[in-house]
């Protein structure tokens, strides 16, 4: 796994330690006397198997069950991937959130299992399916350590989470893999197929709401700029100029460019390259000091969205106020849905009042920035310095 949770998983850490010690308690293999079938519960631990027949399902029984296993190789199993995809999981929504969202994955896969199928069903897969998921969705891009064999060679491979995720334990394990066998396995499906959907649709649901944050890594983030990429490539192919913020939609063979107008379009591209090459190489004071000649070159030329940011901030860390706020300024003109516009809000807010006294605008952006804040530290400093200017 190519990340770590930054702080302890310990609502899965529980989670796990719950499963163990059930399992503990529950586990016995003995013959069943009446029909001299083997068992592996004790008899005071099955009313906790969710049993979709009307007259023994129980509503508990949709929790009970997903703590119970009918050996050691299938805790075992549940157990490390619930390790592996749940740490960062439980890292992105917190204890309190990732209980919720465990004992809901259980729910729901219990739930998907009663409407297809009427066979009992015990065991943490439905709600570790939910979990992995999640990691599908908030993670889609680490890379994943996978041993592969073949006699007696062996080597790792690194495979992105999305493709391991979704080929190997969705589509392979639950739809391929059953109609290649030619024995029924006792593995319940249809509650590892409704985990799966939970968990996926759940979480891509609160990252397009914002109940959580996303990132520039998570599913979500992947499909919104596969949308803007498709539209780029639409307004392209439409004849749109992308590096001119007063560019229409004409044709291409229609502009006929002077030498001048030529001369000035080669050294913006030169000067977007630069840019371009020195944050690749994290050199941003350099990447800064390109942004400014481009500016002074052409003030219309828009950068991408996360370049401007980075050398916003650059600029800001330098005390370069002036340039500062002419960056932040083009970035909340030209990407007014980002989703942190109000930490941009705010330090305008802060660079206009403290440093450049210009009363106004720092209000007005502090204002706006006051409206969106959920952060409580940034929200009592907004609110402390519109309380000062407004002495």
């Amino acid at each position: 796994m190519s990340i770590r949770p930054r702080k302890t998983p310990y609502a899965n850490y529980i989670i796990i330690a719950a499963n163990v010690l059930l399992f503990i308690l529950s586990y016995h293999l003995y013959k069943n006397r009446i029909t001299g079938q083997p068992e592996y519960l004790r008899p005071w631990a099955e009313i906790l198997v969710l049993t979709p027949q009307k007259y023994h399902l129980h509503l508990w029984q949709f929790v009970s069950y997903a703590f119970l296993h009918g050996g050691f190789m299938h805790i075992l199993g549940n157990m490390y991937f619930l390790y592996l995809f749940g740490n960062n999981v439980n890292d992105k929504l917190g204890n309190v959130g990732y209980i919720a969202f465990y004992l809901a994955g259980a729910i729901f896969s219990g739930i998907g299992h009663c409407v297809l199928s009427s066979s009992p069903v015990l065991g943490a897969s439905g709600a570790v399916a939910a979990v992995t998921g999640a990691y599908l969705v908030l993670f889609p891009q680490t890379l994943i350590s996978v041993i592969w064999w073949i006699f007696f060679f062996i080597n790792t491979i690194e495979i992105s989470a999305l493709y391991f995720i979704a080929f190997k334990l969705i589509i392979f394990d639950n739809f391929l893999e059953p109609r290649l066998t030619n024995q029924p396995a006792a593995i319940a499906y249809t509650a590892h197929i409704a985990g799966y959907s939970f968990g996926i649709i759940s979480i891509t649901i609160m990252l397009a709401t914002k109940l959580i944050n996303s990132t520039h890594f998570d599913l979500w983030d992947m499909i919104r700029q596969w949308n803007r990429r498709r539209q780029f490539r639409d307004a392209v192919s439409s004849g749109f100029d992308p590096f001119s913020a007063t560019s229409k939609f004409v044709k291409a063979k229609e502009v006929k460019k002077t030498p001048a107008q030529q001369k000035a379009e080669e050294e913006s591209t030169q000067l977007r390259l630069e840019i371009s090459n020195r944050i690749t190489e994290r050199n941003l004071p350099e990447a800064a000091e390109a942004f400014l000649k481009l500016m002074a070159h052409d003030s219309e030329q828009i950068l991408p969205r996360q370049q401007l940011l980075d050398i916003a901030n650059q600029l800001a860390g330098q005390n370069r106020h002036k340039e500062a706020t002419q960056a932040y300024e083009q970035f909340l003109k030209h990407y007014k849905t980002y989703e942190y516009s109000e930490q941009v809000e705010l330090m305008l807010g802060i660079i206009y009042a403290r440093y450049l006294n210009q009363t106004e605008k720092a209000i007005k952006h502090l204002k706006e920035a006051e409206i969106k804040l959920t952060d409580t530290n940034q929200l009592r400093m907004c609110r402390d310095e519109l309380a000062r200017l407004r002495q």
